[in-house]
């Protein structure tokens, strides 16, 4: 017995094709097209968007002016540093011959030793937020790389004076979430390190540099090099713990060898207490 073939209207055929228009990438509007978008061709088209968008916002917000604050992301409350040391110690206790274990158990011992820059962080932004926020006027505003650490410990600061905080966070292979002390809508993320550089420094007034690794360091000689080069108009930077930036970094030594010149050694100041930073702050002669 024969099989009948089965008849298909050319109104099916033609709904059937007019959806595959409908749905196809090239018929999306092309800001709706992340496939575009995300194009290594459109790589200038996506940096402009990330260059403009936290600008526009942050214009809206009123935001004058900031104080960038940078540190390591490690330096934690000394409440919880020592819960990770008890934790660990409690794993010595069953693998007394870890070598790995006891090594992360002192970095753990100097990082406690560490963790009252925290308080100071969280301590100087409360006073230079409350020193220059009010309803009509949000100057001075602490913006941070938004993540743990001395980050949040700043951010916290803002948060407990009820004044309003920046974070630019940045992502990367091993996602970093913002911290929970950000001013809702005042918290950004960046795919490019280049363009979230120029946010932390256009709208700065000064910069406070707690310890930190190799972020801390990077943005600390990239500032400078700003400052010394007019790029960047000559703004406070201060060096919070002398004793930390004494020991990593020997500027009279390049000064010394003349890789810079004995002036570039006011480019910036150390500072070991909240008042302290502030009072240097306060005391220059930068305004919005």
């Amino acid at each position: 017995m024969k099989k009948t073939k089965k008849h298909v209207s050319p109104k099916s055929n033609n709904f059937k094709n007019l959806n595959l228009i409908i749905n196809s990438d090239t018929y999306k509007l092309a800001h709706e097209d992340i496939g575009l978008l995300s194009r290594n061709e459109m790589r200038g088209v996506r940096m402009l968007l990330e260059i403009t968008k936290p600008d526009l916002i942050l214009e809206e917000n009123k935001i004058l002016s900031t104080i960038i604050i940078f540190g390591g992301a490690s330096i934690t409350e000394e409440s919880n540093t020592k819960k990770k040391i008890e934790n660990i110690k409690e794993l010595i206790k069953k693998n007394p011959k870890s070598i790995l274990l006891k090594r992360n158990l002192n970095r753990l011992e100097n990082l406690l030793l560490m963790s009252h820059y925290y308080q100071s962080a969280r301590d100087f932004s409360k006073l230079a937020s409350i020193s220059n926020q009010n309803k009509k006027c949000n100057s001075h505003v602490i913006v941070t790389g938004g993540g743990p650490g001395i980050m949040e410990a700043a951010n916290r600061g803002a948060f407990e004076a009820n004044c309003k905080s920046i974070g630019l966070n940045i992502s990367l292979p091993n996602e970093q979430i913002p911290n929970a002390f950000i001013t809702p809508g005042l918290c950004f993320k960046f795919n490019y390190f280049a363009l979230r550089k120029i946010h932390f420094v256009m709208r700065s007034v000064a910069a406070v540099f707690f310890p930190g690794g190799f972020g801390t360091l990077d943005e600390l000689f990239e500032l400078l090099t700003l400052c010394q080069t007019g790029m960047k108009t000559k703004i406070p930077i201060i060096l919070f713990g002398r004793e930390y930036w004494n020991k990593i970094i020997n500027f009279e030594y390049l000064a010394d060898l003349g890789l810079i010149s004995d002036e570039h050694l006011n480019l910036f100041e150390y500072a070991d207490s909240a008042s302290e930073a502030w009072e240097i702050i306060k005391s220059s002669k930068i305004s919005d």
